[in-house]
């Protein structure tokens, strides 16, 4: 049960209810992020909510009123009996195979799904595990891509932006902060001088790379 559904149902602000569970996680030491889960509130902002099985459920319950506690007793007792309500429990030895035939083809079908994908998942954790942040053409080659081709992408999908025509390339914030995008001082030749110049480079994270392989779908 969500500790959104509990304020409904106690009638309790949700950010009191989140303290609550904050305070209950502590005493019994355990992590409450284990708990944790992002939703959309009515304005599309990110927040947390917690999500609880019976158990920690009926812990948190233990101070609040009889009142509350019956609550939301009474609301898990209406989930537990739709749970109840969509097993099929067979009754004939027809109806027994038949259910274990409808078994065997969704383990067929399920099997299908991973074997279909098991590829994807592998490319993926080789991508979790690339050593550091890469630049923008060594991500491309990791992604299966060419560099411009994902250039485009990403300045088309706010990832990178140039503040004039010939300005490097730069991060958007939102991607900085979220881990994705990272700022590296870099050197590179000087076409003016022999010298070497410093500049400030885009680089793609390890996460940015999972991130990107997913959304662009690419073939690695």
């Amino acid at each position: 049960m969500s500790s959104r559904e509990i304020s409904e149902l106690t009638g309790k602000r949700h950010p009191d209810v989140k303290r609550d569970i904050q305070a209950m996680a502590t005493e019994l030491k355990e992590d409450v992020s284990s708990f944790a889960r992002i939703y959309l509130d009515t304005m599309n902002r990110r927040q947390t909510e917690y999500m609880l099985d019976r158990e920690h459920t009926d812990c948190l319950l233990t101070g609040y009123s009889a009142e509350l506690r019956m609550k939301v007793i009474r609301r898990w007792r209406e989930l537990e009996g739709q749970v109840v309500g969509r097993l099929q429990v067979p009754v004939t030895f027809a109806e027994a195979l038949r259910l274990a035939a409808d078994q065997v083809e969704q383990n067929r079908v399920l099997q299908g799904v991973i074997d279909k994908q098991a590829p994807k998942v592998a490319a993926l954790n080789r991508l979790a595990s690339t050593a550091g942040s890469v630049c923008i053409t060594d991500a491309a080659k990791h992604l299966g891509l060419g560099p411009l081709k994902l250039i485009s992408w990403l300045s088309g999908n706010r990832w990178i932006y140039r503040r004039t025509s010939f300005a490097n390339w730069s991060a958007f914030q939102p991607r900085l902060s979220a881990g994705l995008l990272e700022h590296k001082l870099v050197r590179i030749p000087n076409k003016e001088s022999e010298e070497l110049k410093v500049v400030e480079q885009v680089m793609v994270t390890r996460r940015g790379l999972v991130v990107l392989a997913e959304k662009i779908g690419a073939s690695l």
